[in-house]
């Protein structure tokens, strides 16, 4: 997915990061020649410093593909915490199990395969983060999901939130685009919720409950 910064401060950002280890770095080439959604290197360290600042042990991944951010989750964990995958592609859970295992964090990962919020909406416990990317017309219906099973203070984390600047188009085609208007709209509008859109990559919409 096409980020909206400039391409060039893009590639700044990104040429400023230090050199991740040997299994995040071929999780991101395959995503690049699989062309499969990932957060990427810069948005995974933002995902990192909000689970280490909020103090997060608990985080439930909402559509988690090969597992990039997942990983990315565990690490910011620690050995005490537990990250939920969630993804319906029961051979991109194969391939995801395969990463945890190299990187040593296995044991913190919980792999469900199925429809993400069918497994959330059986969760009866309350997460320190809930972070979603599942498919984009489906955005609408997290916001049912999320209230109940996030403590006061936790943070509900959203990629993609500006769409490759598409949600600024005032009657759009894509089912995809206007999903994710409704979302973004209706996340301002939640009491429960504080919310802010970082033009970071894709957009990314972080809301703490208040």
């Amino acid at each position: 997915m096409p980020g909206i910064t400039n391409p060039a401060v893009d590639q700044y950002m990104l040429d400023l990061l230090p050199e991740r280890d040997p299994v995040l770095r071929e999780m991101e080439q395959q995503a690049k020649e699989r062309d499969i959604p990932s957060v990427g290197p810069a948005v995974a360290r933002g995902l990192f410093q909000y689970a280490r600042i909020s103090g997060a042990k608990k985080v439930f991944e909402l559509g988690s593909a090969i597992g990039y951010s997942t990983l990315w989750w565990a690490h910011a964990v620690g050995e005490d915490g537990e990250v939920f995958y969630s993804d319906g592609d029961q051979k991109k859970a194969a391939e995801a199990r395969g990463y945890f295992q190299r990187s040593g964090v296995e044991g913190r990962i919980r792999i469900q395969v199925g429809d993400a919020l069918e497994l959330l909406s059986e969760q009866k416990q309350e997460f320190d983060i809930i972070f979603n990317d599942v498919d984009k017309e489906d955005y609408p219906r997290v916001l049912h999901l999320v209230g109940s099973r996030l403590r006061r203070g936790g943070l509900f984390i959203t990629d993609n939130a500006l769409w490759s600047g598409r949600v600024t188009e005032a009657n759009p085609k894509e089912e995809s685009t206007r999903a994710i208007q409704d979302f973004n709209q209706r996340l301002y509008a939640m009491k429960e919720f504080f919310t802010a859109v970082l033009p970071i990559r894709d957009g990314v919409a972080v809301a703490v409950k208040q």
